[in-house]
């Protein structure tokens, strides 16, 4: 019965995995591979790879894209090496978001990607891998965006050099969620979270965003069990180095 989906293979009980993925998805913040250890009595390693399976699963293959307005920005993620200093000391992680905007106020869906910089192979890629041709796009003045428009989307940029109000101002969606997203990295995961699993934790975090006004956990934890026998397997050498996204 668990042929082809996430369980495949697996010899930790069904029952386990349920119970997993109830607290997975009634914890506010959701919880760490070392809380989860705690409070199923299983071994670190199996939380870890349980949480990484759900993790994967927590995103559908043909999940709409983006539309309407869509603010699009980057953002930084991570901190000192060990012994090292900040500044040059630092790794950091450069992470594009798509937020779509609802008037007169509000946030709709969020889309998230690590990237390895900001040219415009990649942030171009992304914008038209996750928001439908024909919305209004909205940047700041980086050069990399200018290609939006021969692809189909109607770009607004506004260059944060030549105005007078901060970024947090004129980008407030970005930058709220990425703000939240920080907060959420350091609060529930303590900061642990290295670069090649990285993009596992954006999209867990954008399942629970997207989610977030779901008056019912049951409802959450359905979906996620709908999409864990939906998804095909995957291994624990799959997620050892980090899921090919």
């Amino acid at each position: 019965m668990t042929a082809g989906t996430i369980f495949d293979k697996t010899r930790t009980p069904l029952t386990t995995w349920f119970e997993a993925g109830w607290h997975l998805t009634t914890a506010k913040n959701g919880l760490s591979a070392k809380t989860l250890e705690r409070t199923l009595g299983v071994r670190y390693r199996v939380a870890w790879v349980m949480l990484q399976r759900f993790r994967v699963a927590m995103v559908r293959v043909e999940r709409d894209r983006l539309s309407g307005e869509v603010e699009v920005d980057e953002t930084f993620l991570g901190g000192p090496k060990p012994g090292g200093q900040r500044g040059r000391g630092a790794i950091k992680n450069l992470v594009v978001i798509a937020i779509e905007i609802k008037r007169p106020r509000g946030l709709g869906r969020v889309r998230m990607r690590h990237v390895p910089d900001a040219t415009a192979t990649h942030l171009l890629s992304f914008v038209s891998d996750v928001v439908l041709p024909g919305s209004s796009v909205l940047t700041d003045g980086w050069s990399s965006y200018n290609g939006l428009a021969h692809r189909g989307y109607p770009h607004k940029k506004t260059s944060l050099r030549a105005s007078d109000e901060h970024a947090h101002v004129v980008m407030p969606g970005v930058h709220r969620v990425a703000s939240l997203l920080k907060r959420w990295l350091l609060g529930t995961h303590q900061g642990s979270v290295t670069p090649d699993h990285l993009q596992s934790y954006l999209e867990e975090f954008t399942f629970r965003f997207n989610r977030r006004t779901s008056r019912s956990c049951g409802l959450l934890f359905r979906r996620l069990m709908e999409q864990a026998v939906l998804t095909g397997p995957v291994t624990e050498d799959d997620v050892t180095g980090g899921y090919d996204w």
